[in-house]
């Protein structure tokens, strides 16, 4: 069994985690979509990532009776609540980068 930490890791750890929350938050919410969205993410890489975070309950599933069948995807609660931590420390990133700029001038 995972520990917290080790699943917070596999979460914010992989590049591939967050770009996928971050395009769901967005509003691309279908696999192909978010397949085309997401630059570089293989269809088995983004097919794992969805399955972790719907596990790791950041995302819900939803699956429509249709010819074709229709999936689509959903941030939970806890989900947004990442989403939001995630763009705190983006915010964070471009202050330190900004202060880093303004540290090498004279």
């Amino acid at each position: 069994m995972q520990s917290n930490y080790q699943k917070l890791e596999d979460v914010i750890g992989c590049k591939w985690s967050v770009s996928v929350l971050i395009a769901i938050g967005d509003g691309v919410i279908r696999p192909s979509a978010l397949e085309r969205h997401i630059e570089g993410i293989s269809r088995k890489v983004l097919t794992e990532r969805l399955r972790k975070l719907t596990a790791y309950g950041l995302l819900e599933k939803q699956t429509f009776p249709e010819v074709p069948p229709r999936t689509e995807y959903a941030l939970t609660a806890t989900g947004k609540k990442l989403i939001k931590i995630i763009q705190q420390i983006h915010s964070l990133d471009s202050e330190l980068d900004a202060e880093s700029r303004n540290d090498g001038e004279y």
